[in-house]
């Protein structure tokens, strides 16, 4: 990225999101961590942060967004994260929304800032990510539903067809209401 436009609130512009959703690779990332040019902003659940983060990142969930939590300085420029990149997408669209001219946003996400190799904050006793929750419970739906109805009752395969088909539906629309509601659990909420 050879030139970082400031972050800041201006009327709405008629380009594209594309054109507006900027994304920084890791190494640049890096660069501007080092030289303390950049707020650096988690928009992942607090159980996720809790678990491992890039050092110096601020917290705000996607699923309590405000712009008014997200720490802007006209002197650094202001990237979103999350795991992937999905999530931090979508709280550009919340910014843009809100009248934001550009957001910039990690390409890859956490991911990405590993796979590069660079330096994470790791807490052990943190509860197991979101998503693995997710997985344990559809997963553990499933195998219930599909035991139940081959054993007691045929209707138990309802509940079998109605968590794939949420599974479908969170792939299609990229929400996952398990996922939203796993957050919202106490042991998830800790930071």
């Amino acid at each position: 990225m050879t030139k970082m436009n400031k972050t800041h609130l201006t009327t709405f512009s008629k380009q594209t999101v594309q054109d507006r959703l900027k994304t920084i690779d890791p190494a640049s990332l890096k660069m501007l961590l080092d030289r303390q040019a950049v707020t650096l902003v988690d928009v992942r659940e607090p159980a996720e942060h809790a678990g491992e983060k890039i050092p110096g990142s601020i917290l705000v969930p996607l699923s309590r967004f405000d712009l008014n939590r997200v720490p802007f300085n006209d002197n650094k420029i202001t990237v979103l994260y999350c795991r992937t990149g999905n999530r931090s997408a979508q709280a550009a669209q919340k910014l843009f929304a809100a009248g934001m001219d550009e957001v910039t946003h990690l390409e890859g996400g956490l991911s990405a800032w590993v796979q590069a190799g660079y330096p994470t904050q790791v807490n052990k006793n943190a509860p197991i990510s979101l998503m693995r929750q997710v997985q344990i419970v559809a997963g553990s739906l499933v195998v219930i539903g599909t035991v139940l109805g081959a054993f007691v009752s045929p209707w138990f395969l309802l509940l079998s067809g109605f968590v794939g088909s949420g599974l479908v539906f969170a792939g299609i629309t990229n929400t996952c209401a398990l996922g939203m509601l796993l957050a919202k659990l106490p042991y998830n909420q800790r930071v």
